[in-house]
Order: structure tokens, then sequence, then C-alpha cells
């Protein structure tokens, strides 16, 4: 679950980065990568976005508030014996 959460964010990053180009400068990077708005690449990077979008929502509420970003650690015990 962890890579999931990561990969959503690092998805919606690229997300939000491609509205504030398109916002700021009429940029769309993902249509100037793949050649056009709508052709398959770009279809396809637009819906896994929104798909780690709602992921992101979603995830907190599965794991009763918890987006974890990092995997379980056990806590040394640093008590002198």
């Amino acid at each position: 679950m962890v890579i999931v959460n990561l990969l959503s964010y690092i998805l919606v990053l690229l997300g939000a980065l491609n509205w504030g180009l398109f916002g700021l400068f009429d940029f769309n990077l993902v249509s100037s990568i793949f050649m056009g708005p709508r052709s398959v690449g770009s279809i396809i990077v637009y819906s896994l976005i929104a798909v780690a979008a709602i992921w992101l929502i979603i995830s907190p509420m599965i794991t009763n508030g918890m987006l974890k970003l990092q995997g379980h650690r056990e806590a040394k015990d640093t008590r002198e014996a």
C-alpha cells in the first residue's frame, strides 16, 4: 500500500504541475509529450492521474485516517538491561 500511495502522490503532483503550466503559460505538458490532448498516451496518463486522485481521497477512509508513506519500522529498544 505504501508504493501505491507514493505513486499516487507522484501522479497527482504531475497533474498539478500540468494544470499550473497550462494555466500560466498555456502549455500542456502531457499533450506535448504524447503529441496531442486526445492521443492514447494522453488519455492513459489523464486517467491514471484521476485514479490516483480518487485513491488519495479514498485511502484514508479505508485505513482509519492514516495515509502511509513509509513502510513499517520496528522501534529499537534503547533501554539499558
